[in-house]
């Protein structure tokens, strides 16, 4: 499918051939008929990505203060790798289309294969002739007098639900007097909206055209910018105008001072558009004026519970959330109180898509509505990509990689593709867009939106799993049943089931269709590769006596509404991070766990989640035990982890894989760059898989950490002391530890 998609980091714009994406639950893939291009949001999304880094930062002073942040944790080196992988992502244009379902996922009973939809959100209703959208931010096209409501119609019904929200915020009654200023696309909606409620409107622009626009779309007055103020004292009769919804974009807070100065006493100032916010308190305070802000499209943006979960608020108590105000946006053109074909100016083929933006950015004629038209689809395959990639070793690695997020991005690939025993065959995201870039960038043969592509291709005889957690399991059983041999990003999975279904997966007996009888299996537990841990391993295998191990972890807080918090989605950050340490500690001991004991903090703070800040208690076969700290309360300026090893007299401690000081006969301090052992890691799985060697991390010990993680929310369920091989026989598990 083609797509167009522009470099953040050059501000390039492209149309380019991507791969149709997939469709995960509680989403559905809709066909593009015609998609609307907001000028005014998407031309300030296009300037600020043509900035250099430094216009970027000063444009985005927030996105730095988070860059300083992760480089206090992190290191400088580390930094600035996510920030070259973040700017080398592409970004999706668009947020206003409609077209027809093609699929549906699971959980979405509410559209059926054939709807007429009108879709919005950033990121998802995207110029792209396919676009997956959750279904809270999908609508259908309803009827008008026997025949549909248009395509061209229902692609603004994402704009028109803004200029909705701006009017809701209003709470206009019948008969008031309304103002708003910025007769853009944007404010024409606003008019037409105004006058449907009952209100008297005066609008007001720097344009002609527009302003005479708006008369004609219904507004009973309408006048440059500049005679607003005495053309306001004449249509309230010196009253001032009820309230004012500002449409219009502007630097500054010119527009949010006049909107103060044409207000009547206790009148209300809607801000819909980008503009200045420092408000003048001389009319605001005297007037006692009510200034409210209009967030996008309604209640429920920027909700990923809504959003991208599909949870809607209950109608009784949310009326109108984004996708009901989407809705009504539809009915009221097809009660024909809405006027919308009246705004559009401009119709390009999508083919000649980028041409429209040029008219746009150099502003070589007027316009007001942009729409792209799409030509029906075409037959969906993988695209090859021309990337001379260099070939390896016929007993090689010939890699698929299913899932490229920002830390596949900017550690685990960079490694593996300049490996030379490692050639890239193939990648699929569930994006198209990020497929691409991700082929093109690593030099992938090429690139797909379908998993069962990569594991079903004889070109791929290893495949990495880097998808959000939810997923890795299904793939992980899938491919090892393939034959494939396995590299999974932490956690193995995220339940019992698929546990059971990996070790299933995993038997001798499993048939397979390719000549790999034994495939390896490899989670990215990379700490127990990293030197400091290895070293200090070495040391204590040479001491007598019980290990006493304490790991505490310096996590930081995790927003709650992460997917990585999402227990479906994510799995939580026991199941999703402890299991790092719980790795690192049973290679550290070298002996099985036997009990699991969890306690986690108690408060009621509802931004928090109490599970975020465990303790853990981990009783092995050989007599040692471990004790794991993880916790979100900390400052970010404390190492993030730190490792407390004793045995037999010595005493070795691990600071944030920088240092390691051995307490022994004489105490020794190492210390060095940070390390975590991710190139030891690779270099371990490559050696296994190309030389058919044993897996680096033995099977029984991945299927031990990660029942422990299970077993640790399960103490923390009951308040109770787990035995793992009890849990496990109770699980259906057929191992022992």
């Amino acid at each position: 499918m083609k797509q167009i998609i522009q470099s953040y980091k050059t501000g390039e714009m492209k149309l380019e051939e991507v791969p149709r994406p997939s469709v995960p639950s509680g989403m559905v893939l809709v066909e593009n008929k015609v998609s609307l291009v907001s000028a005014g949001t998407e031309k300030m999304l296009v300037d600020l990505a043509k900035k250099s880094l430094l216009g970027k930062a000063k444009a985005r002073p927030d996105l730095v203060k988070k860059v300083i942040d992760t480089a206090r944790k992190e290191g400088i080196g580390n930094t600035l790798k996510k920030v070259r992988s973040k700017l080398d992502n592409p970004i999706p244009l668009g947020y206003s289309c409609a077209g027809v379902v093609l699929e549906v996922g699971r959980g979405v009973d509410e559209f059926q294969v054939g709807d007429r939809v009108a879709c919005g959100g950033a990121g998802y209703a995207n110029h792209s002739e396919f676009n997956v959208v959750p279904k809270n931010l999908c609508v259908r096209i309803p009827r008008r007098n026997g025949s549909w409501v248009s395509y061209e119609e229902a692609s603004a019904a994402t704009v028109g639900a803004i200029a909705l929200q701006g009017v809701r915020q209003a709470q206009l009654t019948l008969g008031e007097n309304v103002c708003v200023i910025g007769l853009g696309l944007l404010g024409q909606l606003t008019v037409q909206m105004c006058k449907a409620h009952g209100c008297r409107v005066i609008g007001a622009d720097i344009d002609d055209a527009k302003i005479e626009l708006a008369r004609k779309m219904g507004a009973d007055q309408a006048v440059h910018s500049n005679d607003l103020v005495g053309a306001v004292e004449g249509f309230t009769s010196g009253h001032g105008v009820d309230a004012v919804i500002i449409t219009a974009a502007a630097h500054g807070d010119g527009l949010v001072e006049l909107a103060g100065e044409i207000s009547r006493p206790k009148g209300r100032v809607v801000a819909v558009g980008f503009i200045g916010l420092n408000l003048p308190r001389e009319s605001y305070y005297k007037k006692e004026l009510d200034f409210r802000l209009s967030m996008s499209y309604g209640p429920g943006r920027y909700d990923a519970e809504y959003e991208e979960r599909g949870h809607d608020y209950p109608f009784a108590y949310v009326r109108w959330t984004e996708k009901r105000n989407m809705q009504a946006v539809l009915d009221l053109c097809a009660a024909g109180r809405l006027d919308i074909k009246r705004l559009m100016t401009h119709r390009f083929p999508f083919e000649e898509a980028l041409d429209a933006y040029q008219m746009i950015l150099k502003g070589t004629e007027p316009y007001l509505g942009v729409l792209l038209e799409y030509a029906p689809s075409k037959e969906e395959r993988p695209i090859e990509l021309s990337n001379g990639n260099r070939g390896a070793a016929e007993n090689g690695i010939r890699m698929g990689v299913i899932g490229a997020g920002n830390f596949a991005k900017a550690v685990l690939l960079p490694r593996l593709a300049k490996h030379p025993d490692v050639h890239m065959a193939g990648v699929m995201t569930g994006r198209g867009m990020s497929a691409k870039a991700v082929g093109e960038q690593f030099k992938f043969d090429y690139c797909t939106g379908k998993a069962d592509q990569i594991i079903a291709d004889e070109r791929v005889n290893t495949v990495l799993v880097a998808t959000r957690h939810n997923l890795h399991g299904p793939f992980v059983a899938d491919a090892l049943k393939a034959g494939r041999h396995v590299f999974v990003e932490k956690p193995l999975c995220l339940n019992v089931d698929e546990l059971r279904s990996i070790v299933q997966a995993l038997a001798p007996s499993t048939p397979r269709p390719l000549e790999s009888s034994n495939p390896v299996l490899f989670v990215g537990f990379n700490r127990r590769f990293a030197p400091y841990v290895q070293s200090a391993r070495t040391f204590l295998n040479a001491q007598a006596g019980p290990l006493v191990a304490t790991y505490t972890i310096n996590a930081g807080m995790i927003p709650k509404d992460s997917w990585i918090q999402d227990p479906v989605e994510g799995g939580g950050r026991v199941v999703g991070e402890v299991c790092h340490f719980v790795d690192t500690l049973r290679y550290l001991n070298g002996a099985a766990v036997q009990t699991v004991y969890a306690n986690c903090v108690q408060w009621d703070n509802p931004s928090q989640i109490n599970r975020d800040s465990v303790s853990i208690t981990l009783k092995y076969t050989n007599g040692a035990i471990g004790i794991i700290t993880f916790h979100a309360g900390g400052h970010g300026d404390y190492p993030k982890e730190r490792i407390e090893l004793a045995r037999g007299g010595t005493t070795i401690v691990i600071d944030d894989f920088r240092s390691m000081t051995i307490y022994g006969k004489k105490k020794e301090t190492r210390k060095g760059t940070q390390d975590k052992g991710f190139d030891n890691e690779v270099e371990a799985f490559i050696g296994a898989t190309k030389n058919g060697g044993s897996a680096p991390i033995p099977a029984n010990e991945l299927i031990e950490t990660t029942l422990v993680t299970f077993a640790v929310e399960h103490s923390l369920n009951t308040g109770q002391p787990v035995d793992l091989n009890a849990f496990a026989q109770a699980s259906g598990l057929p191992v022992t530890f």
